[in-house]
């Protein structure tokens, strides 16, 4: 009878700060039985942990990203860093940055003519972001580029991909400014999380200091219209400026009005 008394249920004791999970998905406010964390947090853990170690390890579907992507009538080129696989590339991030050489000349042959804007759909560490989320933005994205009045080069669908690859992609086919779409490193609340990087004169070497990111772009963070209507800001002021990075102030409330 007295471990009835004592069960889960009855020595569960909430915590203080209970209503204010309305309003985060961080881990507060997860309350206590005795002097244990509830079991529902603890397997609640494992599962988030379980989702966000599968999110590094997402598989970039090429193939259904091509054919979305094909509504916007734009040539489609795909490309690959130097990490020829998953393992490669989590072990050595410096490969994710640099195009192997076949696809640095698929680049050079299909390069036309200077663009203003050069956007780039990279896996990086969360594939699943990409699957999810991508088209949905560059839906949104491409007409406000378009209302500006810039052109737009050749859309680049890169597979194991890290943010200093855009760099090189703009460079060859050269844009004055280069996007990045990409995944961005898993939390155990946000295994979709995708990242947006704007480069002002792209080129192998830049490093982070040159960009402006946005971040968390899904639809339970940065909302994919209000994403759109911050990337193509960024954009036309950094061209507008010729300058990108901590040079360029990324305040909101300026950049939406």
């Amino acid at each position: 009878m007295e471990l009835q008394k004592f069960s889960t249920q009855n020595g569960f004791i909430p915590d203080a700060w209970e209503s204010l999970k309305a309003f985060t998905n961080a881990r507060i406010a997860l309350g206590r039985t005795g002097v244990a964390t509830p079991l529902r947090e603890v397997l609640d853990f494992r599962m988030c942990h379980a989702h966000a170690r599968d999110a590094v390890y997402s598989i970039l579907n090429v193939d259904e990203l091509t054919t979305s992507l094909q509504q916007f009538q734009m040539s489609i080129i795909k490309v690959n860093s130097k990490a020829k696989d998953r393992a490669v590339y989590l072990q050595r991030p410096d490969l994710g940055r640099k195009l192997n050489s076949a696809s640095a000349n698929n680049l050079k042959n299909e390069t036309s003519h200077p663009a203003d804007v050069a956007i780039v759909i990279a896996d990086g560490l969360s594939a699943t972001a990409i699957n999810e989320h991508a088209v949905h933005v560059v839906k949104k994205l491409i007409p406000l580029i378009k209302q500006s009045v810039l052109t737009i080069a050749p859309l680049v669908i890169a597979e194991q991909g890290r943010v200093a690859l855009a760099d090189e992609i703009g460079s060859i086919l050269q844009a004055k400014l280069s996007l990045i779409l990409i995944g961005e490193r898993p939390g155990l609340s946000s295994p979709d999380s995708m990242g947006a990087y704007i480069t002002y004169q792209p080129s192998p070497g830049k490093t982070d200091e040159a960009r402006n990111c946005i971040s968390n772009i899904r639809p339970e963070g940065l909302g994919y219209d209000l994403a759109a209507a911050k990337i193509a800001k960024l954009i036309k002021t950094s061209l507008q400026l010729k300058l990108s990075g901590i040079l360029l102030k990324d305040e909101e409330q300026d950049l939406l009005q």
